[in-house]
């Protein structure tokens, strides 16, 4: 094999797209006789799979990019390549910034990896492969073994065009993945032992909304409900515009559907939400999430917000304050506002002063923390059902769990019940997670 004997080590920034795409190349160089690596200095190829979304982690790509200059210094034989959402950005441009580096590939071509790598190895120099390909949807398989949670991809790309995303840039325009593929390969990674399913795409639930000829994302769900063994299912991300009266019912009567939805919205004020091009507005969102508490009561909601956009007034982000508090979110990624090159509005002026950004996400997080701790104390005393995924990250000798509400729980356990969904009773409600006994 092309790889045989060889190490490779992937560096991931940015959202559980980018996560997947990592898993997927690492499996794709497995097949070829790659092994992996745990760090940088014992890798013979080095991969930092980049996030352009936002410009935290575009800026941590950079940085990591300056150490690996040095590495590859010490070790010239080392191939080091930049994936994801930066090199689809950026393209040729990123030798600018590493003129050590060896390859740039963007979301569209990963599938073509295996083929660079053979490229630079034999003497290949600067290969730059970007943009998306017409024809069939491109899968890479996963790494067979048993996994207590799953990540599966059903559509790439977006079409919204919010006036602040790169992702139809990076990502490219929506494609959805044919329905009896996802379904073989959900059907196999529960032959293989998983529990719980995560459906992925930019625009989840606009999945083969132009294709008649296709399941509908609802209907989608209840084929995967239907899948014997099967314990669980998520999706994420979802857009208000396309969460049908179908796919919120569909919370009320699949069971294996967990009362959990992430649904963004981005602002609380109908100025703003126009500005960004949203397509949805202010009473929009919160009908949306009167109907979704109309069929599961108790459903979990979390979302993403940004703060600072172009325009927006201390009126603006009081409405965004007030929908928070309306809604009280079981938990919300907040963000401050960062021109995206080649974006709309990265033409308007960035006016909202950098003190004044800072200023209101500290604020929107302090009302969100205790929002949080709120509805997690609440739970003291109640039994839920928990999937038991492995050790404790954070509390010594304890084993940690999902509830169906996507809360995390940490309880005394053994390893007789990994993988297993148990009973538990939740003794304490922390700010990010909660306690628990076995039941």
């Amino acid at each position: 094999m092309a790889g045989a004997g060889k190490r490779v080590y992937i560096k991931t920034f940015g959202c559980q797209m980018n996560e997947h795409d990592s898993e997927q190349m690492l499996a794709l160089l497995t097949s070829h006789g790659y092994h992996g690596a745990t760090c940088p200095e014992e890798a013979d190829v080095i991969l930092v799979n980049t996030c352009a979304v936002r410009e935290k982690p575009e800026q941590k790509a950079y940085s990591i990019m300056g150490r690996l200059h040095q590495l590859k210094r010490d070790n010239p034989r080392a191939i080091v390549g930049i994936t994801g959402c930066v090199a689809e950005q950026r393209g040729e441009g990123l030798w600018d910034h590493m003129s050590s580096l060896d390859f740039v590939l963007g979301p569209g071509k990963i599938h073509r990896l295996p083929e660079v790598l053979h490229a630079v190895d034999t003497g290949g120099d600067g290969v730059c492969a970007t943009g998306f390909e017409d024809g069939p949807f491109v899968h890479l398989p996963l790494p067979r073994g048993c996994r207590v949670r799953a990540s599966v991809t059903i559509m790439q790309g977006c079409n919204n065009f919010c006036s602040y995303c790169i992702v139809p840039a990076v990502r490219g325009r929506e494609r959805s993945r044919p329905s009896k593929d996802v379904l073989a390969e959900i059907k196999s990674l529960v032959e293989q032992g998983t529990k719980e399913i995560l459906l992925l795409g930019q625009n989840v639930n606009a999945y083969a909304k132009h294709d008649p000829a296709e399941l509908t994302f609802p209907q989608l769900l209840a084929k995967i409900n239907a899948i014997p063994g099967i314990e669980r299912i998520r999706f994420t991300t979802s857009h208000p515009k396309d969460l049908t009266e179908e796919t919120i019912r569909s919370f009320g009567h699949l069971k294996r559907l967990c009362e959990h939805c992430h649904l963004p919205f981005q602002a609380g004020s109908n100025a703003v939400l126009e500005r960004m091009n949203r397509r949805h507005t202010r009473e929009d969102y919160l009908a949306l999430v009167q109907r979704l508490r109309e069929v599961v009561p108790h459903l979990s909601i979390t979302a993403d917000v940004m703060v600072g956009f172009p325009g927006e007034s201390e009126a603006d982000f009081s409405q965004t304050m007030e929908l928070m508090q309306v809604v009280e979110f079981d938990a919300l990624f907040s963000f401050k506002y960062s021109p995206r090159a080649g974006t709309r509005a990265a033409q308007w002026p960035d006016d909202i002063a950098p003190a004044a950004k800072q200023r209101r996400l500290e604020s929107l997080q302090v009302l969100q923390r205790e929002i949080t701790l709120k509805k997690n104390r609440r739970l003291a005393g109640e039994i839920k059902e928990v999937l038991v995924e492995g050790y404790s990250r954070h509390v010594p000798d304890q084993i940690m769990g999902r509830t169906r509400c996507n809360r995390i729980v940490n309880f005394a356990g053994g390893p007789d019940i990994m993988g297993k969904v148990v009973q538990v009773r939740i003794t304490e409600g922390l700010q990010n997670s909660l306690r628990g006994e076995l039941c």
